[in-house]
C-alpha cells in the first residue's frame, strides 16, 4: 500500500521525501512500512531531494522570477533539509538574480505610468519584495528603471513632475 501511494504521487509530480512521508502518515501507513518504502525509493533514485531542489530553483526562478530567499522558503516548506536548500539556492548566480529583477520591473513598468513617482516606486519594489528580493536590490533596480525611462523620454517625465511653486 505504501509503495502504491508513493508511486501514484510521484507520477503526478516530483516530491520530496518529507512530502511523501507526510502523505503516508495522513493515510495511516505504519511507520515501519513507510520508512522501508521511502528508504528503498531513495536507494533506487525515485526520491532525490537534491535533484528536486536543484530543479525547483531553476524552474521557479526562470518561470516566476523568484529570488533566493523565496526559493529557500518554498523548499523548506516542502521539507527539504537546510544543507540541501543552501546548496540549491547557491546555484543561482547573483548577477542572474539581478537581471531577473530588472526584467520583472521592465515588464511591469508601463502599467505604472501616470502614477506619482513614489507610488510607482512602492508598487514596483513591493512586487519584487513579494518575489523574495531584498529591499536594497529592489529599490536599486526600480530606481535604475525609472531613471532610464526618464532619460529615454524626458518630455513624458516632465509631465509627471510636480508643478513649480
Amino acid at each position: 500500500m505504501a509503495r502504491a501511494i508513493c508511486l501514484r504521487l510521484l507520477t503526478m509530480a516530483p516530491r520530496t521525501r518529507a512530502q511523501l512521508a507526510e502523505a503516508l502518515r495522513k493515510r495511516e501507513v505504519p511507520e515501519e512500512a513507510a520508512e522501508a518504502v521511502l528508504e528503498r525509493f531513495s536507494e533506487v533514485g525515485l526520491i532525490d531531494d537534491e535533484a528536486f531542489a536543484a530543479a525547483w530553483v531553476s524552474s521557479r526562478h526562470v518561470g516566476r522570477g523568484l529570488a533566493r530567499r523565496a526559493l529557500a522558503s518554498e523548499l523548506r516548506h516542502r521539507g527539504v533539509d537546510e544543507d540541501t536548500v543552501k546548496e540549491a539556492v547557491e546555484q543561482l548566480d547573483p548577477e542572474q538574480e539581478v537581471e531577473t529583477a530588472r526584467r520583472l520591473v521592465a515588464r511591469k513598468l508601463a502599467s505604472t505610468r501616470g502614477l506619482e513617482p513614489a507610488v510607482r516606486t512602492r508598487r514596483l519594489a513591493g512586487m519584487l519584495a513579494r518575489k523574495g528580493y531584498g529591499p536594497g536590490l529592489a529599490f536599486r533596480v526600480v530606481r535604475e528603471a525609472l531613471e532610464s525611462e526618464e532619460a529615454e523620454n524626458p518630455a513624458f517625465s516632465a509631465e509627471l513632475d510636480y508643478p513649480p511653486d
